[in-house]
């Protein structure tokens, strides 16, 4: 794997957290941007920048044996289209040059898919069905794009056609293309072989990916059937998880003996985040619980960080570890565990204050300073690990062929 493609996507990433650190900033004191702009280009950068190109890099590594030019070329294309996202969003928001920038990386996204799908090579079925639901995904949620211009046009930004938009987007590229595709690279590392079980598995996490967009849609259309449907979509998700685990328990005790212990610590702090996240869902049966999640902020961006920070990034930081990339540094242990610690306590404050905000209990004591102060070492933890990455002079060539 080249080293500059992982240093590039890790450097986005600590973009993305300095930009994160100036949004909680900015309740203690005026940053100069506007703060909607601001979590704009936030959410893009982190997203596309650090996410998508880090599957990008993962995707050709594993799964394209003859890589050609074509590849790098569709890399530094997505990443100059991400650089103009991270340049223009803060300053003018959705204008015309943003939305050519966030337009050209659904046109290269559409790309890397059509290339994935003619070049890959797997004998592998699990990493074969995986693999392509999460670029079918990633298609899918990009349809929710296309749809705000007609929805603003037709009935304007405040509509519920425009909110249902954004949502689709979000929830098919949350659950649906980065979870399904950082669980591709994590079967297809321990060599998960085919099965009932697997079939299970894949068929209930399809199911259940689709059935619980009815949340969102009914914060904004409310139907009774909605309800039903997300609680149907709930129940297939608590069973895919407990598949999931059935699957990977035998070959991570496997791995024990040949893995690193911070390899196995970032796939233990992932799992946990992915059942707390199902747990998370699960609540949402309930109607009241469901409400009360769309009324306060601080369970949405706690949710959003639960998915982003801790599953998906948390697997990503195993996957980079995995590539022999690092030294087995206190550099690249101080990253790791400043950046996990940072996660841990920002979560926890943010759900004991929508806790608060919920009861009519007002604001923790020094609140915002706290935030802050614990934001300050996700880009810390970055930073240790682009370090670690700089300093080490072998190149990550292992390659986990699948069988």
């Amino acid at each position: 794997m080249q080293k500059k493609l992982i240093i590039v996507c890790l450097i986005n990433f600590l973009i993305a957290a300095l930009m994160g650190l100036a949004l909680r900033f900015s309740f203690l004191e005026s940053i100069g941007l506007n703060y909607r702009f601001l979590t704009h280009a936030h959410s893009h950068v982190a997203m596309l920048g650090w996410v998508y190109l880090m599957l990008f890099t993962l995707f050709v590594h594993y799964f394209i044996p003859n890589k050609t030019k074509v590849f790098n070329h569709l890399f530094w294309l997505t990443e100059f289209a991400i650089i103009g996202m991270m340049i223009s969003f803060p300053f003018v928001g959705y204008t015309a040059i943003s939305i050519s920038f966030s337009t050209l990386h659904i046109f290269c996204s559409y790309y890397f898919a059509y290339l994935i799908f003619k070049h890959y090579k797997t004998k592998s079925v699990v990493t074969r069905k995986l693999l392509k639901a999460s670029l079918l995904f990633m298609v899918l949620s990009t349809f929710g794009v296309w749809c705000l211009g007609p929805a603003v046009s037709m009935l304007g930004q405040a509509s519920a056609f425009y909110q249902i938009a954004i949502q689709f987007f979000l929830h098919f590229q949350f659950n649906g293309w980065f979870l399904i595709a950082v669980i591709a690279v994590f079967f297809h590392l321990l060599k998960i072989k085919d099965s009932k079980l697997f079939r299970q598995f894949f068929n209930l996490l399809i199911a259940s990916t689709i059935l619980t967009f009815a949340l969102p849609i009914q914060w904004f259309a409310p139907h009774k059937m909605l309800l039903i449907i997300n609680i149907v979509g709930v129940i297939l998700q608590i069973a895919s998880l407990i598949f999931f685990l059935k699957l990977i328990k035998h070959n991570l005790l496997l791995h024990k003996k040949t893995q690193s212990k911070i390899v196995l610590s970032l796939y233990f702090f992932s799992v946990v985040c992915f059942q707390l996240k199902t747990l998370f869902q699960a609540f949402t049966i309930i109607p009241e619980f469901s409400q009360v999640v769309f009324d306060h902020r601080n369970f949405v961006i706690g949710f959003i960080h639960l998915m982003m920070l801790g599953i998906i990034s948390g697997f990503l930081f195993s996957f980079i570890i995995n590539t022999k990339l690092v030294r087995f540094t206190k550099s690249l242990y101080i990253g790791v565990y400043s950046f996990v610690l940072g996660f841990v306590l920002t979560e926890v404050l943010l759900l004991i204050q929508g806790y608060k905000f919920y009861f009519g209990e007002g604001i923790l004591t020094n609140y915002y300073i706290l935030l802050f102060l614990f934001s300050i070492l996700l880009p810390l933890g970055i930073l240790f690990i682009v370090f670690n990455i700089l300093k080490t002079k072998q190149h990550g060539n292992k390659t986990t062929k699948t069988t």
